[in-house]
């Protein structure tokens, strides 16, 4: 066992993981078994094959065993799915999963509902298809993130991919235990490793490896914690590059040739409810690192949280609390001290955008690609919407690979021009939005996690619960006069922040059944973390919420200022002391100059509905635009008119 610098009592995680034999064990065994789910000690190990053993909280019955099943997550660099790869999880899809694939928040594609009997052969078809599932969960490096658009002109971006897909090798874990488990020790097809990653994975530095070690960089503990990386152009911002425990920048000469990378640590975004020693944060500037040295500065620094990473507390386990608790000098003078050189300074950069690529893009080299706004990630048919049978027909006719971005958008590749046209037909025709712009841009600009039924975690819903709002926040906007405005939104059922709400402009965070945590003040561009506003937000009370924070930001905005930046710059004390003096429904349309609403007021004493008439009222509430409580007020002030009357 590899012992941590500083002796301490480790978590039962850790101990589970040196009795693992290289994450062999219980899983081998209890594959074997007939039984519906494994042993808590079993999912644990499970995780590094990436897997999660989940139930469908749908169907959870008291005194009933529950629906287990499984949900699988593919490696992916860069969000790279080849069209043979693609086809087999379609296909998986509906033999055995729930006929559904999920984009993830990190450019994967998940699997939901997998039985335990199906597994091998669900990893196994992946495997023989160009796919891995190897180290996508688990306390290891995860699924490598980079700038999805395929640009064949412009080498950065092909940089940033070859990089991505490079580091993803050098920290995959080299036991074994994986393929003799799904492959009974056979080696599946794949892409050779580059030579360069096969020589940096021996390079010993000063303590970066493990001797004799059946896994060098990771021993047989692993890490402490998850751990993050991606890869980025300067000014792409479309892999939320604050948020990874590392994140390398690409720089380049001004022949495009590549010089080296600059370098960020310690982001990160989980954190839970009530415990205030937990909290999101975003990266800070590390230094640079010239091309040569790329691999060992990344394995030093995986070296430090290794060693030095929290293996007594798992809330206190990712890499952002050792660099919050040491200092970003200390934490740089620890991973010089395995790298053996000092970093050289940050190298300036342009400002971050956004960007999702939707629609048509030049590659720069004749052929095309085109991305696929794909609402939460759901890949899916429904009705007149049949995304997942109009994908699976344009692989088919065409071969196409595709790419999926960080905002779980799908990107297609390698479109030659006489093609474009067979695209778009078969996307109009299984009723696909093509053009970004009647993509309704709450909706464009959203993410969510998928939370219930599947998630274990979820305290209340986030996929099926953010278009609802979505259209709720949308309607509001439109009677506040605000028909044009739009800001990131972002949604999970947990504190955990899969789908990143934390830099979104309005976060939405679970705290309770049918109640958000809200987070304002995040940027379009995704640069700045946002903060906690509210704890506990009911849903049925979204407009009444939201209508004076509006109000507030329409009335008092500088030019052009998003609404993050707004509500960042305003500060919360102005906006609570703006909501609690407003009258609701006294705002003013500005385009027709009359009042709109009554009056009446935010902080009334409340009232209850009956059960049986709320469902009703909340579907005319949703059906005109209006809060529940207005309509209730409006109700009893005919009452009493009528009474008064009589």
């Amino acid at each position: 066992m590899v012992q941590t610098p500083i002796e301490k009592k480790v978590s039962k995680v850790e101990k589970l993981k040196e009795r693992s034999n290289f994450l062999r064990e219980p899983l081998l065994s209890e594959l074997q078994q007939d039984t519906t789910h494994f042993t808590e000690d079993a999912t644990q190990i499970l995780k590094f094959h990436g897997s999660y053993q989940q139930d469908n909280r749908d169907h959870r019955v008291s005194g009933q065993e529950k629906d287990y099943q499984m949900m699988l997550r593919t490696r992916s660099p860069g969000g790279f799915i080849p069209p043979e790869l693609f086809l087999a999880l379609d296909r998986l899809a509906e033999e055995y999963g729930n006929h559904t694939l999920r984009i993830t928040t990190r450019q994967g594609f998940q699997i939901h509902g997998i039985l335990k009997q199906n597994m091998k052969t669900v990893i196994k078809t992946i495997l023989n298809n160009m796919g891995s599932t190897l180290s996508a969960c688990g306390d290891v490096n995860r699924n490598i993130m980079s700038p999805p658009a395929p640009f064949k002109n412009k080498p950065e971006y092909q940089y940033a991919f070859k990089y991505a897909n490079n580091i993803a090798d050098l920290l995959n874990p080299q036991s074994g235990a994986y393929y003799e488990i799904w492959l009974d020790g056979e080696k599946a097809v794949s892409v050779e490793e580059a030579p360069e990653v096969k020589a940096a994975r021996q390079s010993k530095g000063r303590g970066m490896i493990i001797e004799n070690s059946p896994e060098p960089i990771y021993g047989e503990q692993f890490l402490p914690r998850k751990f993050k990386i991606c890869v980025t152009v300067p000014g792409d911002n479309s892999v939320d590059v604050y948020t990874h425990d590392i994140s390398l920048v690409v720089m380049t000469n001004k022949k495009g040739e590549l010089q080296g990378f600059n370098v960020l640590a310690g982001g990160g975004l989980g954190r839970t409810h009530n415990k205030e020693e937990t909290f999101a944060r975003i990266s800070d500037e590390i230094g640079y690192v010239d091309r040569a040295d790329i691999y060992d500065l990344v394995k030093a620094i995986v070296a430090t949280q290794r060693d030095y990473g929290d293996r007594t507390n798992r809330r206190h386990s990712r890499m952002k609390y050792l660099i919050h608790d040491w200092g970003v000098e200390k934490f740089k003078a620890k991973v010089e001290s395995y790298f053996g050189k000092e970093l050289k300074p940050y190298k300036k950069l342009p400002a971050w955008q956004y960007q999702d690529f939707l629609g048509w893009h030049e590659q720069g080299d004749g052929n095309w690609f085109f991305g696929i706004g794909v609402e939460n990630g759901r890949v899916k048919d429904e009705g007149a919407f049949q995304l997942k049978t109009a994908l699976r027909e344009i692989v088919q006719q065409l071969n196409l690979p595709m790419r999926l971005s960080p905002n779980h958008n799908i990107i297609l590749c390698e479109i030659a021009p006489e093609q474009k046209a067979t695209v778009e037909n078969i996307l109009n025709n299984r009723g696909i939005i093509t053009d970004p712009q009647a993509i309704e841009p709450l909706t464009r600009y959203s993410m969510a996690c998928p939370a219930l039924p599947t998630c274990g975690l979820a305290v209340t819903e986030s996929e099926r619960a953010l278009p609802g709002i979505t259209d709720r926040i949308r309607t509001l906007l439109n009677k506040l006069g605000m028909v044009d405005e739009h800001f990131v939104m972002r949604m999970t059922g947990c504190p955990n922040g899969c789908a990143r709400p934390y830099m979104a402009e309005l976060g939405f965070v679970g705290s309770a059944p049918e109640k958000y945590q809200i987070w304002l003040g995040g940027t379009p561009n995704q640069t700045q973390l946002a903060q906690p506003y509210e704890q506990k937000m009911s849903v049925d009370e979204l407009e009444t919420f939201f209508e004076p924070i509006f109000v507030f930001f329409k009335q008092g905005r500088k030019s052009k200022e998003s609404f993050g930046s707004f509500c960042s710059r305003v500060g919360f004390a102005a906006i609570r002391n703006f909501a609690e003096n407003y009258t609701l429904g006294s705002y003013m349309d500005m385009d027709t100059d009359t009042t709109t609403q009554p009056k009446f007021r935010k902080n009334q004493r409340r009232v209850s509905v009956p059960d049986h008439l709320f469902p009703r009222l909340k579907e005319i509430a949703e059906k005109e635009g209006r809060p529940m409580n207005q309509i209730i007020a409006d109700a009893l002030s005919d009452y009493f008119s009528k009474s008064k009357e009589a």
